[in-house]
């Protein structure tokens, strides 16, 4: 699988260093459907067709670090749930590895600790590959939208008809 994956991450950045110039040509072009899906098939491929570069790190690091996490405490989790078991079987030949030092109540309460920061471990990677997607999705239906470099704002007098006729002060947001 991590094979298949390096070789669409090379496809991906092959393609984006071949792309032409940011033009208004590839904005109409651009698909939001095709973000998602890429993102969906390869964590971060959506943010590269978006041009966002900086982010897919971002997406990759989230996932990186949720996987860990269900790592480690999926393994604490199997070490104390051992020793609980070592504890509560009944037979004096097994030990636990904490030698006696522990009550079993103590050792569960442990062990259901690391079940229940495993499960929120697995709950964060599926909300980080899930904003994954979100992300690439609403990025790309901005692309199309364009944002002119002179935005500005004036301030001056006005008539408003709504109150008949009474002077106020009207706020203006002119593109140009």
């Amino acid at each position: 699988m991590s094979r298949h994956f390096a070789i669409l991450l090379a496809f991906l950045v092959a393609g984006a260093s071949l792309a032409q110039s940011d033009t208004l040509s590839w904005r109409h072009r651009h698909s939001p459907r095709k973000a998602s899906i890429l993102s969906v098939v390869a964590p971060g491929a959506g943010q590269i067709y978006n041009r966002k570069y900086w982010k897919a790190p971002i997406a990759w690091a989230g996932l990186g670090t949720c996987v860990y996490f269900i790592q480690e405490n999926t393994r604490e989790y199997r070490r104390y749930k051992d020793a609980y078991i070592a504890i509560v079987d009944g037979d004096p030949t097994t030990t636990d590895e904490f030698n006696g030092r522990f009550s079993s109540s103590q050792v569960l309460k442990v062990t259901d600790t690391y079940r229940r920061w495993r499960d929120l471990s697995y709950i964060a990677f599926g909300a980080v590959y899930l904003l994954n997607v979100v992300d690439a999705s609403v990025d790309a239906h901005f692309a199309r939208f364009d944002v002119g470099r002179d935005l500005s704002a004036g301030l001056g007098p006005s008539l408003s008809t709504a109150s008949m006729g009474a002077p106020g002060i009207s706020l203006t947001l002119a593109l140009r």
